[in-house]
């Protein structure tokens, strides 16, 4: 089954509302695309505004977090419900930087991807490792390790229809890229794994995307390679070149 490519442009704490409705616009006309599907995952503030600068197009919104609790006194978070009432579609759950700078462990990971699907939001799973490793079986081990944690308990129809990133830390806004061998090498592990926790047509159907300082002029190697479904691209998706990435052919 053909899966079809999915570049997601995570918008981190950039853009205010009114930027973030001048670079939708400015990008409209350059991420058409009948072949990928196109997300942008931006701040909560902004995510209002920019439903409604997408009306009429084939672009869908997406957050960067959530939290797992339906409503209370949980001050500074935002729901699953709040999300989806506001017409976003996506949510980034598990990035490096929340997994780093806010400690987000993979229990807690794993309730949220549980809420999200249960609201009726597709996750986009972020899972990596921090150092440069030389090994790949202890790289792969570490993954492997991350996606079992935070897939306990999910269905495997659930997991089918949800995306999975790949960001090896040490490229992420360093300028530095896995070769698209290497991301190749990491993707097809997290397909194997996915297939061993619940079986080959699930693994078939996942999208694993590679996210780590993906460009306009790396995208057609990476998105080539058999078990790469797209990128969730950082920087370059705030700059017109996003479009280069989109239509990566």
């Amino acid at each position: 089954m053909a899966r079809k490519k999915i570049v997601a442009g995570n918008w981190k704490m950039n853009m205010t509302p009114s930027q973030a409705v001048k670079l939708v616009e400015e990008l409209k006309p350059l991420v058409v695309s009948d072949d990928v599907e196109v997300v942008y995952c931006v701040p909560a503030i902004d995510i209002v505004p920019v439903v409604e600068a997408l009306k009429g197009t084939n672009v869908a919104v997406g957050a960067e977090n959530m939290y797992f609790e339906e409503k209370g006194a949980y001050t500074g978070e935002i729901s699953a419900e709040m999300l989806l009432d506001a017409g976003v579609k996506y949510v980034i759950i598990g990035h490096s930087e929340r997994r780093d700078y806010f400690k987000e462990d993979d229990a807690l990971l794993n309730k949220k991807v549980k809420k999200a699907i249960e609201a009726g939001l597709t996750p986009i799973l972020c899972c990596g490792e921090t150092l440069e490793r030389s090994s790949v079986t202890i790289l792969s081990d570490w993954i492997r390790l991350q996606i079992k944690s935070d897939l306990a308990g999910v269905a495997a129809s659930d997991v089918a229809n949800m995306v999975i990133a790949y960001e090896p830390i040490w490229a992420i806004g360093t300028g530095k890229t896995a070769t698209s061998d290497q991301a190749q090498e990491v993707c097809g592990a997290i397909r194997e794994c996915v297939a061993e926790i619940y079986d080959q047509a699930t693994a078939d159907s996942v999208r694993i995307q590679y996210g780590g300082s993906v460009n306009a002029g790396n995208a057609a190697e990476l998105f080539a390679k058999p078990d790469i479904d797209g990128g969730l691209v950082g920087g370059a998706s705030l700059k017109a070149d996003f479009g280069k990435i989109v239509n990566y052919k």
